[in-house]
């Protein structure tokens, strides 16, 4: 059994242990948000498992932009083709550059989007227009990304008690 630990400020930090999550509460080092139904049990000791629990101090809040990366662009379009629409697993996109970057595309948010193989064969080396295919939305740099992605946990996957704090609308 896994707790999520978050930042001070509600952000999901870390997937951690429930033996490390109980040793953080001992220390007095996290406040317990969310329980599991088990308990746990000692001589002296009975609680509930700590499902989600949160920093209780920490360093200077750091605003930092989401990384580029082909994760984290699958995560911003939602696993999805941008051309057809298809929802497919990580294995089965690539990302395409809208503006090919024989023509001077560069390798960035605002020029990448997630795509199928056979999106992508038909697209080649040409523009969406020219392809004759349409994108779902205009590729963004993100503000933020949904945290399940990126603990490469599927919406399945996330136990119940964690959803309010780390499901976005795509995962």
């Amino acid at each position: 059994m896994r707790t999520l630990l978050l930042t001070p400020w509600m952000a999901p930090h870390k997937i951690i242990s429930w033996q490390r999550a109980v040793v953080l509460l001992w220390l007095d080092k996290v406040e317990v948000l969310e329980e599991y139904e088990e308990e746990i049990r000692s001589l002296s000791l009975s609680l509930r498992t700590p499902a989600v629990i949160r920093l209780k101090r920490g360093g200077a809040r750091i605003k930092q932009a989401v990384r580029f990366s082909r994760v984290n662009v699958y995560t911003r379009d939602g696993f999805r083709c941008q051309y057809c629409g298809e929802q497919k697993s990580p294995r089965d996109l690539n990302y395409d550059h809208v503006i090919p970057r024989a023509r001077g595309g560069l390798t960035d948010w605002e020029n990448i989007v997630t795509s199928c193989y056979p999106c992508n064969d038909r697209k080649g080396g040409r523009t969406p227009e020219e392809a004759g295919m349409k994108l779902r939305k205009k590729p963004l740099v993100p503000k933020s990304l949904p945290v399940a992605p990126a603990f490469h946990l599927s919406r399945a996957e996330v136990p119940e008690p964690w959803l309010p704090y780390c499901c976005g609308p795509t995962v």
